[in-house]
């Protein structure tokens, strides 16, 4: 069965969705995700789907779950790298992502994350220095 790589960054989590996603790949992904969070007490997570062509609407609610759910864990969510064709499709669908943030690239999805979370959260600012590790 195939997986989603889930990578550590200082208190974050980054998931980079490289394949299109069907629907037990992405309640994978959903049930995993939150296990890491819990798991590492990550502040945040960074959904890349930079790669992805099409979101439909069950897509779009395991996006929203997974923000949810990980504001249930104190971590905030937010997606990056989204198409024009994706934003127009989840739009049409009816689909708003309630507790999704959007950002146009890591870069700028990380500055975002690191802007949410509260002083003296117990986070660090993530440097060249750190490394990345599943």
């Amino acid at each position: 069965m195939d997986k989603i790589p889930i990578l550590k960054m200082g208190s974050f989590l980054l998931v980079t969705i490289q394949v299109d996603l069907y629907d037990r790949l992405a309640l994978n992904l959903e049930a995993d995700l939150i296990r890491m969070v819990d798991k590492t007490g990550a502040k945040g997570v960074l959904i890349d789907i930079s790669a992805v062509n099409i979101v439909d609407s069950f897509m779009g609610r395991i996006l929203g779950n997974i923000a949810s759910m990980s504001r249930i864990l104190d971590a905030q969510t937010v997606v990056v790298g989204m198409q024009p064709a994706v934003a127009i499709t989840l739009v049409e669908l009816g689909l708003p992502l309630n507790g999704v943030r959007t950002a146009l690239n890591v870069e700028k999805g990380m500055a975002l994350l690191q802007s949410m979370i509260p002083p003296g959260s117990g986070d660090e600012e993530i440097t060249e220095d750190d490394h990345i590790s599943v």
